[in-house]
């Protein structure tokens, strides 16, 4: 995959939270568009698409609480304590209305902060996004990133060889970045998908009020069967990508970018 972004355009901060300090990087000026990654992934997730919505818009990917360069409290993770540092996020920087839009675990943290801020969401988008019902609470689920740290450094590679198939040849950055990204939190990197099989998502959508788009990546197994049932709880649109997996925003970011900006252009 070429590497099409342009690193002027990014700037670095940090807002402060009840937790500690919140890490950001945004691209653009004008309507917010506030994007959620993946766990155990960073900002890094939005490193192409960044600057492609910040063309139009003041495109912002921050490090969920836990996660990149954000705080890492003590206690179990949970989908409720990563919205509070989405919210705190949005009060530091004074988004008083903003687009929201949310990858994976970054989409099921989308709809609790849909929820909670109900008008002041322009927009959803959710991108690879779980429906957390009965089923998928009480399914078996099998487990991609946990190592075992050793001595000789083997849990590197495994690493690599957890998510490989992931990944097409020629997107080895990608891969890359997500390893660096799972090394940062290596005794957790588990938890945020348990945060996601324990939350209670159905009392939750009745309060998002935001007009909703939910998208998938063809080959993204683990999600593509929950375009459905969000269309049938939200009575929104759906859309599968033209290609990639559950790294799609890195695999496909210009179509990623087009559609956030089409979608966030709507209202």
């Amino acid at each position: 995959m070429t590497d099409i972004t342009d690193a002027s355009t990014l700037r670095k901060g940090y807002a402060s939270s009840r937790f500690g300090q919140l890490h950001y990087v945004e691209s653009g000026d004008g309507e917010p568009v506030l994007l959620l990654h993946q766990t155990p992934r960073s900002w890094t997730e939005y490193l192409d698409v960044l600057p492609l919505v910040g063309a139009r818009y003041r495109a912002i990917a921050m490090d969920t609480l836990g996660y990149g360069a954000s705080a890492k409290p003590d206690g179990p993770h949970t989908i409720e304590r990563f919205a509070d540092g989405v919210g705190d996020l949005i009060e530091a920087l004074g988004l008083d209305r903003f687009h929201l839009v949310g990858h994976h675990t970054g989409g099921v943290v989308a709809v609790e902060v849909a929820a909670r801020f109900q008008d002041r969401v322009a927009s959803l988008l959710l991108s690879g996004t779980s429906f957390v019902d009965d089923e998928k609470r009480n399914g078996v689920h099998g487990s991609v990133d946990p190592v075992d740290p050793a001595p000789d450094g083997t849990h590197l590679r495994a690493l690599w060889d957890n998510r490989r198939a992931f990944y097409q040849p020629g997107e080895e950055a990608a891969l890359t970045r997500y390893v660096i990204d799972a090394l940062t939190v290596l005794d957790r990197v588990e938890e945020g998908h348990e945060a996601v099989r324990r939350y209670a998502m159905e009392p939750r959508l009745p309060k998002i009020t935001a007009r909703t788009l939910a998208v998938c990546a063809p080959d993204d197994r683990f999600s593509r069967p929950s375009l459905a049932k969000f269309a049938a709880a939200l009575g929104c649109p759906t859309r599968v990508l033209s290609d990639g997996h559950v790294a799609a925003p890195e695999q496909v970011p210009q179509e990623f970018a087009d559609i956030v900006v089409e979608w966030a252009g709507r209202g």
